[in-house]
């Protein structure tokens, strides 16, 4: 049997500066339907989201084993999906791990994680918060089903309200798109956040072909910043390095002139990071929960 937590290595990828923990995807797939997804790219019929099969009876024999260790919620898939205000896997997943003692971290782009608070502050945890813009219609061509940037700021504050630390996720960045986000980093600054993670679009041949759809202009003018000077990794191509260190000190240079720490996501610009590029540094200790 495949084991339903494991350690976060994401394809053994030097770029990963995340610190050491464990990870599992209580779905498999993800309804959101973001077009700049990269786990499309090798999880098959990604769209058709659906719960992991004896998820819980399996949860819970490993959880037993773990020994206070921090658990990440999810890496390739949200824990949030539009299905989970139905199923409640993901909140009966958190009960196991909290009965378990394990630190969480959760990672989302829906507001729905504010429903778990109850559970969330019974241990150490963290809620890492994926807002791309501020901007509502554009959120909507790019994450055409998730929940909008309003219900999500307004999902930090009541999460910050309720003692839970949050950090927000400016991921990804696509040139032309939405690459000015002063206005969303004040939103957040005076909302109370102290940290950013950030990384850019990285395009892969199917996340590329929805955005070619989406915004076929775009697309014609970034297609020679990726395709002719752009950077190879892995199965993924990246803007050019020199592009991608502008883009991203930028927006470290705002989240410092705003008071927050930054980190960058899997881009090789690790001297960028102010603290830890995944926001753990927020979890409170176990003493103070």
């Amino acid at each position: 049997m495949v084991p339903l937590i494991s350690s976060f290595d994401p394809w053994r990828s030097g770029l990963c500066t995340c610190p050491p923990k464990l990870t599992f995807n209580p779905y498999t797939g993800c309804d959101h339907q973001c077009i700049y997804c990269y786990a499309s790219g090798y999880i098959p019929n990604f769209k058709d989201c659906h719960p992991k099969k004896e998820a819980l009876a399996q949860l819970k024999r490993e959880a037993a084993k773990l020994k206070g260790e921090t658990v990440s919620i999810s890496n390739s898939s949200d824990p949030y999906p539009r299905v989970e205000a139905t199923e409640g896997l993901t909140r009966r997943c958190l009960e196991i791990l909290v009965e378990s003692k394990c630190k969480i971290q959760i990672i989302t782009k829906s507001n729905l994680v504010t429903r778990d608070d109850d559970l969330l502050i019974k241990v150490p945890a963290t809620v890492a918060l994926t807002i791309t813009t501020h901007d509502n219609g554009l959120a909507k061509l790019i994450e055409p089903f998730a929940p909008s940037p309003s219900k999500r700021l307004r999902a930090v504050q009541d999460l910050t309200k309720a003692g839970i630390p949050v950090s927000v996720r400016i991921d990804p960045i696509i040139p032309l798109v939405n690459d000015q986000p002063q206005k969303l980093i004040a939103e957040l600054a005076n909302i109370g956040v102290k940290h950013i993670t950030c990384s850019t679009y990285k395009a892969k041949a199917d996340n590329w072909m929805r955005l070619t759809a989406s915004m076929p202009q775009v697309a014609e003018k970034l297609k020679p910043l990726y395709f002719v000077r752009g950077e190879k990794i892995g199965g993924s191509t990246l803007l050019p390095k020199e592009f991608r260190y502008k883009i991203l000190k930028g927006v470290r240079d705002l989240a410092e002139v705003n008071g927050m720490k930054f980190g960058v996501c899997r881009e090789g610009l690790a001297q960028l990071n102010t603290a830890s590029c995944d926001g753990s540094w927020l979890m409170p200790k176990a003493k103070d929960v």
